[in-house]
């Protein structure tokens, strides 16, 4: 049986389907009954019947935090994909992410060294590779710069030293680290703001750019390399390199809007970034960019996608083709 901790986000939602469609035995985890039923919209971006495919995964409700709950989550279990995680740029959220981030992942990988797990794939994230040198593109060996990475960065490069850990305690382990996932569904949240802001034709846009990949090629790259004989390595997953603008008028082209064109200056992301510290420190509210976000707005970020071409032969897939998929369903269905 197949293991998909953090079933119920993007990623992990879109790996289930691919899993039970293929006639995998599978199990994940949940908070809310809530949580499961934004799984059954994004099945039902695929199918006509997502409630067949739901009820074939066996859903345990568990807390990756909670010791307590994940005996009975891995029992029985051969192979663990682990996509939980949580999102957040707010320094105040720093504890809380390390907890379920960092500690969360200290707990999968003991817990699958304790029930003998064959393999553990574990989803980072490009926040968590180190940054480029001018005019070159990241790779897997970057140095990492803690000084320059947002909170959320942190606490996955912290879970990937957790996973490091358990590959030299014998458990075999890949690790991925996608860019920025284009998938549907989730238009609240992630990248799917991105979608919902375009549609209500915004003008203004954020500078910079970095690496964008399909949700596709996340699953397809994931189950290639728990497939494969390749272990203790990690991947960039990065389809195509591109500014936000671009990224915004792919999405305002098939949304039938006009696109965003007034870039928010450096000025603009510095001011605000102040003023953000201060409603947030004075009147308590919620970080909305913190400092090492806005700074990573400035400029392109590019990111290397030959190391997981070089070893899997893998070949990504038109990412116009995805956004417009993307777009379909969200004039579609929302």
């Amino acid at each position: 049986m197949i293991l998909v901790t953090g079933g119920t986000g993007l990623i992990g939602s879109h790996l289930l389907f691919h899993l039970i469609s293929n006639g995998n035995s599978v199990r994940s985890n949940y908070r809310t009954k809530a949580s499961i039923e934004k799984v059954l919209k994004v099945f039902g971006y695929y199918t006509d019947d997502p409630s067949h495919l739901i009820e074939q995964i066996d859903w345990v409700k568990a807390d990756i935090t909670d010791l307590g709950d994940l005996d009975s989550l891995f029992d029985g279990i051969e192979y663990v994909y682990h996509c939980a995680a949580l999102i957040s740029f707010d320094p105040k959220d720093f504890k809380i992410l390390e907890q379920t981030n960092m500690v969360g992942t200290a707990n999968v990988v003991n817990f699958s060294l304790k029930h003998g797990i064959k393999k553990l794939c574990y989803v980072s994230s490009i926040g968590a590779i180190g940054p480029s040198i001018k005019g070159e593109e990241s790779t897997e060996e970057n140095e990492w710069n803690e000084a320059k990475a947002s909170v959320y960065g942190i606490t996955k490069y912290e879970a990937e030293l957790e996973v490091w850990r358990g590959s030299q305690e014998g458990l075999s382990i890949v690790i991925v680290n996608p860019g920025v996932v284009i998938g549907p569904g989730f238009w609240k949240s992630g990248s799917g703001t991105f979608f919902t802001y375009a549609s209500k034709g915004k003008k203004y846009l954020i500078p910079g750019g970095t690496g964008f990949v399909s949700v596709n090629d996340v699953i397809n790259a994931m189950t290639a390399l728990m497939n494969s004989n390749i272990q203790s390595e990690r991947f960039i997953l990065v389809s195509q390199n591109m500014t936000y603008e671009q990224l915004f008028q792919k999405i305002a082209s098939k949304l039938g809007v006009a696109p965003p064109t007034k870039k928010i200056s450096k000025f603009m992301l510095e001011c605000f970034w102040r003023w953000d510290w201060v409603r947030s420190n004075i009147f308590g509210k919620r970080r909305k960019l913190s400092k090492a976000v806005a700074k990573g707005l400035y400029h392109q970020e590019n990111y290397s996608n030959k190391k997981i071409k070089s070893k899997l032969g893998f070949a990504f897939e038109d990412l116009d083709k995805s956004t417009a998929y993307c777009c379909e369903k969200f004039i579609e269905k929302g």
